[in-house]
């Protein structure tokens, strides 16, 4: 039996700055697992306004744990993995995970998965409430939709990955809390957990450099960071629909 708990990296999106406005609150909030948290945090997020979860876990995952707690509430629920299985996010070539790795692991995901993020993104613009969407840590595929939603929003590179940054303190927390779930997906798919963690250096250095990889590297093959999800159908439309709910 996984043990519930609180989130360690959850957050509203509410309040970052795009020009001379701000998001609003109650409008998107990206979290860390959602599926084994408690049962007064799941009452807690539904009184306090949540409408829709998106969970961008892959299936291994949601096999392993549900949908949690708030399978028992009125909330809408989307399953959209960003990924196949989690193993995709492991390089087995690379002596060490880095933030470099990571950042180019994120325009891989981007680039295929551009139709999931702009369901996503049509989910949270259409939404009457707020969304919630989460993988596993809360920090990589989160982040990348999250970063497509600011991106939608008109927010600036440098407030986008202040963000994504604002998970690094977090880091310690996460994989103490994530652990009982990836540890033993990852022993199936052949990754030893303990090894893959000596192997990582995501501690090591600032965060922004993921973040900033991909959307450098968006912009450079494509003109515009957002151009992979326009071709996959995200409308102006959409675009305009989240910037009235979100932009205060």
């Amino acid at each position: 039996m996984i043990p519930r708990s609180e989130p360690v990296n959850l957050r509203d999106l509410g309040g970052i700055r795009s020009g001379a406005v701000a998001v609003q609150r109650g409008v998107a909030i990206r979290a860390d697992d959602l599926s084994y948290i408690t049962d007064e945090i799941a009452d807690l997020l539904v009184t306090g306004g949540l409408a829709a979860v998106i969970d961008l876990r892959s299936p291994g995952e949601v096999g392993l744990t549900g949908r949690g707690p708030l399978a028992a509430h009125a909330v809408a629920y989307h399953h959209l993995p960003l990924m196949g299985d989690i193993g995709a996010s492991v390089d087995s070539e690379a002596p060490v995970l880095t933030h470099e790795v990571m950042g180019e692991m994120y325009v891989g995901m981007v680039e295929r998965a551009a139709p999931m993020l702009v369901t996503a993104l049509n989910i949270i613009a259409y939404t009457p409430g707020a969304t919630a969407f989460h993988c596993a840590a809360g920090r990589d595929r989160t982040g990348v939709l999250a970063a497509m939603l600011l991106l939608a929003l008109g927010v600036s590179d440098e407030e986008i990955i202040a963000d994504y940054a604002k998970t690094g303190p977090n880091m310690p927390a996460i994989q103490q809390r994530t652990s009982a779930v990836v540890g033993p997906l990852l022993l199936g798919m052949g990754f030893d957990y303990e090894e893959l963690m000596r192997r990582t250096r995501l501690d090591d250095g600032p965060m922004d450099v993921s973040m900033r990889i991909l959307i450098d590297r968006l912009r450079g093959r494509y003109g515009s960071a957002l151009a992979p999800l326009q071709s996959a159908g995200l409308s102006d439309a959409t675009i305009a629909r989240l910037r009235e709910r979100a932009i205060a």
